[in-house]
């Protein structure tokens, strides 16, 4: 037994955790802390407030915020300078320099902003646990293709494990959002969504009111609502155990599920952090997605680059010079061309004799005579350096 788990994890660490299905998911995480700090301004997230005199909150782990280790007046280039990282983690570029300031910057929001949400918690520990994945991603876009994993089979080996605790995570989150919600008597009795979508405050937008209103008002439509997010919910927290294809029906309906929230109740850093885990939970790392045409394009860079021979500059022992010299061409090599030995030709000579040459139109390479042009009669003598 021992033997036959040694080669799963052999075959396993020979599989490149480092796809462009984890870059989405970083995407994704830094959307939803990106949205944030773009739209509110510094004085709407650090405010006093009952309990919290002194803002933003530095105390505990928010001693070492970027928003804690600039003067209380110079808050507003903190901020631009977390969206401009921000702004590196979304596209995608170098996650191996932007991982650990990507967690600096959301465990800041969350720890040091007077009303975090539960989006900006989540966060806060996903981006945590992704810290050493990322750290060990070379690769210049996070789009690009599969990184190599040969040579560092215990490097793979670990990334795989911090996708299993992530998706360990993750499923027991949904399971406590699913069951937690039935001690309460409005959500068991299934009327738990009227009260929710009908507050001031969270409630539904005005311009889909026609359209739910008379849903909730109805005793099987307002139930229904209210138990198809448990439902949902629970099913997702058993996709830590669904085979995959399975999979695929449960991040579907966890999608509708997150984007309906963040559009009737506007809860959007939530709905970008939970996106972001359906991905990591429900999505095979090993697989990537199919990008669009114009994320493409990086990929390819990435490939090209990887495949491009390294040039290094060496010094010329004799003369000093320095010239660039292909070090270890790792590249696909140009494919040879057919080559002829040089003859003896003698101008002039009165009766030439056929010379053999490959055809370059017999891929059999089998030789055809090419009679020799003879010299004309006036040919001089031949000139310095040939026969």
């Amino acid at each position: 037994m021992l033997t036959r788990a040694g080669l799963a994890v052999a075959r396993l660490a020979r599989v490149s955790p480092w796809t462009n299905v984890y870059g989405l998911a970083r995407t994704l995480m830094a959307l939803g802390t990106l949205g944030t700090l773009l739209f509110s301004h510094s004085t709407s997230l650090f405010r006093p407030a009952q309990g919290m005199p002194d803002f933003p909150n530095c105390s505990g782990i928010a001693q070492v915020s970027v928003f804690c280790v600039v003067p209380s007046d110079q808050l507003e280039i903190a901020r631009f300078l977390s969206v401009g990282l921000l702004l590196l983690v979304v596209i995608g570029w170098r996650p191996r320099f932007t991982a650990l300031g990507h967690w600096w910057v959301t465990v800041s929001l969350m720890a040091s902003a007077t009303i975090p949400d539960g989006g900006d918690q989540i966060s806060a520990v996903v981006t945590l646990l992704l810290l050493p994945v990322a750290l060990m991603d070379g690769r210049r876009w996070h789009w690009g293709p599969p990184a190599d994993v040969s040579g560092r089979p215990v490097l793979s080996f670990f990334a795989w494990t911090t996708f299993f605790v992530i998706r360990l995570q993750v499923a027991g989150l949904y399971f406590q959002a699913s069951v937690a919600k039935l001690s309460h008597a409005e959500w068991a009795d299934g009327t738990g969504l009227w009260y929710w979508l009908t507050d001031p405050f969270f409630g539904m937008p005005s311009w889909i009111k026609p359209l739910l209103t008379p849903i909730l008002v109805n005793p099987i439509g307002v139930t229904l609502m209210t138990w198809g997010p448990l439902v949902i919910e629970f099913a997702i927290a058993l996709g830590m155990i669904a085979r995959r294809p399975v999979r695929p029906y449960l991040l579907a309906a966890g999608v509708a599920f997150h984007i309906s929230i963040g559009v009737l109740m506007g809860l959007g850093s939530f709905m970008f952090a939970m996106l972001a885990c359906l991905v990591l939970h429900l999505r095979p790392v090993d697989v990537p997605f199919r990008l669009p045409s114009r994320l493409r394009v990086l990929a390819r860079l990435d490939r090209v680059r990887a495949t491009w021979p390294v040039l290094t500059r060496r010094t010329d022992a004799t003369s000093g010079a320095a010239s660039a010299v292909p070090d270890e061409v790792t590249a696909v090599p140009a494919p040879q061309e057919a080559s002829v030995a040089p003859q003896e030709v003698v101008v002039g000579a009165a009766s030439p004799e056929a010379i053999t040459a490959p055809d370059p139109e017999d891929e059999a390479g089998r030789t055809s005579p090419v009679p020799a042009v003879p010299a004309p009669a006036h040919a001089g003598p031949a000139p310095e350096g040939r026969p």
